[in-house]
């Protein structure tokens, strides 16, 4: 644990320019994609996180050559030898990913057979596998379970099939779309996710030869084909990560600007931004000519001065406020005057995070009422799922333990923002979805060290 800390000097304004890289909720389920193709894929703009090491690893443990191309950030994958991996090497990565369960489709397409491990993850729900193993005995897999994990096969080969979704969650949509690309017939999915990074998923399958109609009201049709080949890919920008960044600057009262930031898969953050107080502006980017290098585009935020304001936000699927935007702006919520109110509709157990910013000063209660319009099935079911934060709250430094990625970042934002030295244990976490944050933080003049 010890090595594990990052010693942060709060009370500077984060002020300079970064640059975000491919969304992480799209990349790995990229790196999976390329499975099922009969000749290598290209992806580019890769960033360099924990999670993108650990589907390597799993790649390469199946047989697939992953190599680093010309370009910073390249990745090129070569599937001509999928093979079986060992149950043992597989467990090996399991405490750290929940990716395994994603290969499971293309595995039964190219082995016959597959091995899902115990899943890892953040610990903020149980984040159920039911809907991923419900859909995958629909397509015609038959299921096992073993005290190591569960072996899948496929003895009749994988069908097209009707399958509604109970909630329209990612990752089953996600386990849907790479089974199905494949399975002999139809596939109609009910209910489905449609994130923008859902869509870049299905825009690299169907550059890959698949067949997929993106209907209204959440309806996916996916006509499967017999055979798919490589891809070449530049991913989404990760929206999670440039969120964070603009939280951060509007909890230092700072002023970032997030290179590669895309505007339209923002929207929604952006309308609460501004109705809290914070300020943005959209920069397009610049063309290199003669003697100018040009600029890529993105979107500086800041803090214009004066108060912040209070606001009410209920977490959603897409197109709501996502999940993963609410803690670091919660952060930013502790200065605001007022009393906001967050009801989270996506995990139940999001909200243990504010336990150490009240321990900082901040001042939040959390609730198991539904504190908001929006349909939710934590209602009656005993998990504190809502929050109201009083400010603003003069913060402190103090001593904090990170419990999962998106709060871990919470918790330095915290640290930033307060006033002395602050220890944060478990900083190593963060880079599971944060390419290089520390070194972010030095271009933004914060003073941060490890012991």
């Amino acid at each position: 644990m010890t090595d594990d800390v990052l010693v942060v000097h709060g009370g500077t304004p984060l002020e300079g320019r970064i640059r975000v890289r491919g969304a992480k909720n799209l990349v790995s389920k990229a790196m999976v994609a390329a499975l099922l193709g009969d000749s290598p894929s290209r992806l580019f703009d890769v960033p360099k996180i924990r999670d993108v090491e650990v589907v390597r690893g799993l790649l390469g443990l199946h047989g697939v050559k992953v190599t680093d191309g010309g370009e910073d950030g390249e990745l090129v994958f070569d599937p001509a030898n999928v093979e079986s991996a060992s149950t043992d090497q597989i467990n090996v990565h399991a405490g750290s990913s929940r990716i395994p369960i994603l290969f499971c489709g293309p595995l039964l397409h190219r082995l016959g057979h597959a091995f899902i491990p115990d899943l890892g993850g953040c610990h903020i729900g149980p984040r159920p596998i039911d809907f991923h193993l419900r859909a995958l005995r629909e397509f015609g897999a038959t299921v096992e379970k073993t005290p190591e994990g569960l072996h899948l096969s496929a003895p009749n080969g994988l069908h097209g099939t009707k399958f509604a979704l109970p909630y329209p969650s990612v990752g089953a949509t996600e386990q849907v779309l790479l089974t199905a690309v494949m399975a002999e017939g139809v596939t109609e999915l009910r209910n489905a996710a449609v994130e923008p990074e859902i869509i870049d998923l299905i825009c690299i399958l169907q550059k890959m030869g698949a067949i997929i109609k993106v209907h209204t009201d959440r309806v996916i049709e996916i006509q499967g084909v017999p055979k798919l080949h490589g891809y070449t890919h530049r991913p989404i920008p990760d929206r999670i990560e440039a969120a964070s960044w603009a939280a951060a600057a509007l909890a230092t009262r700072g002023h970032v600007e997030v290179l590669g930031a895309q505007q339209a898969d923002m929207m929604t953050f952006l309308n609460v931004f501004r109705s809290v107080g914070g300020e943005y502006e959209v920069t397009d980017a610049r063309p290199p000519k003669l003697g100018d290098p040009g600029q890529e585009g993105g979107i500086r935020f800041w803090h214009p001065g004066g108060e912040l304001h209070a606001v009410a936000l209920e977490t959603d699927v897409h197109p709501g406020f996502m999940t993963d935007w609410q803690q670091p702006l919660v952060v930013a919520l502790t200065q605001a005057r007022g009393l906001s109110i967050v009801h989270e509709t996506v995990y139940e157990q999001r909200l243990g995070y504010t336990e150490a910013l009240n321990s900082m000063g901040a001042n939040i209660q959390v609730y198991r009422d539904c504190l908001g319009g929006t349909p939710c099935r934590f209602g009656r079911r005993n998990f504190k799922h809502s929050a109201v934060i009083a400010g603003p709250s003069k913060l402190h430094a103090a001593d904090l333990v990170i419990p999962d990625l998106r709060a871990g970042f919470s918790h330095l934002i915290a640290a930033l923002a307060a006033e002395g030295t602050s220890r944060v244990y478990g900083v190593d976490l963060i880079n599971r979805g944060y390419e290089d944050f520390e070194a972010k933080l030095a271009d933004l003049g914060a003073h941060v060290e490890r012991p």
